[in-house]
């Protein structure tokens, strides 16, 4: 189920009303359970049952992580079945393919198998989430018992399931756990960020798209100008779609009183490259920090060792995100720029790491970046010049928006003091994303 969908607009305050008729907690974490299989089930019923069988195994050898005398044992179960189930749906048919490609190049044809597997959306997500709560349960196992409802609660809680952010049990089993009454101010916080989080998607980065489908779909054609439109919008694209799919996964958590984290921090306003990553998808790099970076040794045994540990964390982040060397040597220049102190343009830098990120392989990805400084390729641009305006329109708002937590928090002062002003402006923008919003298209990180 996506969120800018009527299906999820009729979905969302259907829950809603159950939830809040709940009679307690228990009841509104069984709500939100069985929310969440209907919303995760939408796409796929196998795949559902799937998730939910590893959600168990996960729970069932909480025990064992923290009380046996063999938990590491039990840690490595749960981390291998994990990992394992991961590894096959996501990424068997890419070492096998590569592994055959190494052996031919020193003479030997391997003839091997390929699945060919559809990829469960989110199990990227719920992977990371179930790993670290086991990691967390086998690190301090004088963590209390959780009740297998609050568990289940916290591992599927529909607006952040199938794109994040990636939740840490000690923030969310707490909230799960606790009384919850509604709060009309949280409740229309949230509500104001899922209308931002609609613009970013349907009004930026589905208008984008159309042009960076073009560009990338004719690259080998492209001008020097189209090149870098191409480029640009595809940087924009790719943040209003999952900033916006993180803000509509926080607001709608609001309207049930459940806080998570927000996952973006204005990336594009970074100062550098470390800063960038400090404001881009921020629950899953903080989970590489605590669980892969630290674990390696962190910056504690030298300059040496916290370079290779830094190319380490990246080549997995951009692993993670696919199974195509593309996104390993993304992660790999985001850790050159990294470990290497620069006054370059920020923004630049990030804006080409994309055009790696987005091509279908290598060979296309330098290409594409050579013709983007290539002089002799300048000419006329062929494309639609629309989404600079949305762009500019974005930077704007989270410009003037910078000192504010949430965009379109009005001042209850002078004319916005009116209630119907607001509404009015409110129900303004939602038409405007409704009937100026671009061709609708999948999120992009339901890939991942």
């Amino acid at each position: 189920m996506l969120f800018n969908t009527l299906t999820y607009l009729l979905f969302l305050p259907v829950v809603f009303v159950l939830y809040w008729c709940a009679r307690n907690v228990r009841q509104q974490n069984i709500v939100l359970i069985l929310a969440s299989m209907v919303f995760y089930g939408w796409w796929s019923r196998e795949f559902l049952a799937l998730m939910l069988a590893v959600c168990l195994f996960n729970y069932f050898m909480i025990p064992g992580l923290k009380r046996s005398r063999c938990k590491k044992a039990f840690l490595t179960a749960t981390l291998i079945v994990n990992f394992g189930i991961l590894a096959v749906f996501k990424y068997f048919d890419f070492f096998v393919g590569n592994l055959a490609d190494a052996l031919f190049l020193v003479g030997i044809t391997l003839d091997y198998p390929t699945l060919n597997l559809i990829l469960p959306v989110g199990i990227s997500f719920y992977t990371f989430q179930l790993s670290g709560y086991a990691i967390d349960c086998y690190r301090h196992p004088t963590k209390g018992d959780v009740p297998i409802i609050d568990y289940l609660t916290f591992i599927t809680f529909f607006p952040q399931l199938v794109a994040g952010p990636i939740e840490r049990g000690d923030d969310m089993l707490p909230q799960m756990a606790a009384k919850r009454q509604f709060n009309y101010d949280v409740a229309r916080d949230g509500m104001r960020i899922i209308l931002w989080g609609l613009m970013k998607k349907m009004l930026l980065a589905d208008n984008c798209a159309q042009v960076v489908d073009y560009v990338f779909d004719h690259y080998d054609a492209a001008t020097l100008p189209d090149l870098w439109l191409g480029a640009l919008f595809f940087t924009f694209q790719i943040y209003g779609d999952f900033s916006g799919y993180s803000d509509m996964a926080v607001g709608s958590a609001k309207l049930f009183g459940i806080h998570i984290h927000n996952n973006f921090n204005k990336p594009y306003f970074a100062r550098d490259i470390r800063d960038f990553w400090r404001r881009w998808h921020i629950t899953l790099m903080t989970w590489f920090k605590d669980y892969v970076y630290i674990p390696l040794g962190g910056n504690r045994r030298g300059s040496l060792r916290k370079t290779a540990n830094t190319f380490v964390v990246f080549a997995l982040s951009g692993l993670w995100h696919g199974a195509n060397w593309t996104f390993v040597c993304w992660g790999l220049y985001h850790a050159l720029w990294f470990v290497i102190p620069h006054r370059w343009i920020t923004f630049v830098i990030v804006t080409v790491g994309w055009v790696i990120f987005r091509s279908p392989d290598m060979g296309v990805a330098l290409q594409y970046i050579e013709g983007m400084f290539s002089p002799q390729l300048w000419g006329e641009t062929t494309c639609s010049r629309f989404p600079l305006v949305l762009i500019a329109g974005c930077i704007l708002t989270e410009k003037l928006m910078r000192d504010k937590e949430h965009p379109f928090n009005f001042s209850t002062t002078g004319l916005f003091a009116h209630q119907g002003v607001r509404m009015s402006v409110y129900l303004l923008l939602f038409l405007l994303t409704v009937f100026f919003g671009g061709k609708q298209i999948q999120f992009i990180y339901f890939q991942f």
